[in-house]
């Protein structure tokens, strides 16, 4: 598949689930994930950023901007994830604690305001590395429409470039 057939899987798919929240840390995936739903048309998205200890004061202002330059709905949720001892003690596989824990307050959020999907911005490079939070992700029924479109880390930023570009 070339580039541009990933990209149109991409938005071909995030058209036809209509509405959907999205985690968005603020970073390269998530951001082009927010933007690729509104250049696919989709009905309806909700960028929500978790603030928590373990995010930093720039990190979550950087999220806001972000998400407010590309005039996208955002919400800050707080989690609580340092109180969870089979995160705070650091096992292998805490991320499957804080990412159990997000995306519970995502579908939370999307139930109660009518949002079809809760999605993230894992991409298939995600694959090649130990991500206890992707179990999370299956158990709670979190899509990944980079995933499903193929598409890699290089794929994300070459698109994103491309957009910056336009």
């Amino acid at each position: 598949m070339t580039l541009d057939d990933k990209f149109t899987a991409l938005k071909t798919n995030l058209k036809q689930m209509k509405s959907a929240v999205i985690a968005y840390s603020g970073g390269v995936d998530s951001t082009f994930l927010v933007k690729a739903s509104s250049m696919a048309g989709m009905d309806r998205v909700l960028a929500v950023t978790a603030s928590s200890e373990t995010l930093t004061q720039e990190e979550l202002l950087s999220a806001g901007e972000t998400a407010s330059a590309l005039n996208i709905e955002h919400r800050i949720i707080f989690t609580e994830e340092l109180s969870n001892k089979s995160f705070s003690d650091n096992p292998p596989d805490r991320c499957y604690y804080c990412k159990k824990e997000l995306f519970g307050k995502l579908k939370d959020i999307a139930a109660n305001n009518n949002f079809s999907f809760v999605i993230d911005g894992t991409n298939a490079d995600d694959l090649m590395d130990h991500r206890p939070g992707r179990r999370a992700a299956a158990e709670m029924g979190v899509l990944s429409p980079l995933l499903d479109a193929g598409m890699t880390k290089n794929d994300i930023r070459e698109l994103s470039r491309r957009q910056a570009g336009a």
